[in-house]
């Protein structure tokens, strides 16, 4: 089993299409960022990028670039994100973190809900002289 992580904390999973076929994509960390805007296509409602270690943040590169590509639908992080990378999951473009059960037994949903507030934790915009929660 898994546990989906949200702003409001710990979760059930309401992705309910599946993912398999064409609105569905996982992605392995070593995906090539620039190649994906040819590959992901309007109808590709999910895409889950995964995380082999907490150690990797390629995945976090790959968000950025699908947001900044424009891609609307959901982005989930998978794998073995710690609680301390929520804000910058977020802060990247992605919509929820998937772990497993035993992460989220030694990192219980208390952890990550303290970095539940990430817009306003947001180290450049204070650098910047602003909040984007304040705006």
């Amino acid at each position: 089993m898994t546990v989906i992580i949200t702003d409001k904390g710990f979760g059930p999973d309401t992705w309910t299409l599946g993912y398999e076929g064409d609105t569905a994509l996982d992605l392995p960390s070593d995906t090539d960022p620039v190649q994906l805007s040819e590959r992901i296509a309007a109808q590709v409602q999910m895409i889950r990028i995964a995380f082999p270690s907490f150690a990797d943040g390629r995945g976090f590169t790959i968000a950025r670039h699908l947001r900044l590509s424009g891609y609307k639908g959901h982005l989930r992080a998978t794998g073995h994100l710690i609680a301390d990378q929520y804000a910058m999951a977020r802060r990247s473009g992605f919509d929820d973190v998937e772990i497993s059960d035993e992460l989220a037994a030694r990192q219980p949903e208390n952890q990550w809900l303290a970095r539940a507030n990430w817009q306003q934790n947001d180290y450049q915009a204070r650098m910047r002289g602003g909040s984007p929660a304040a705006a």
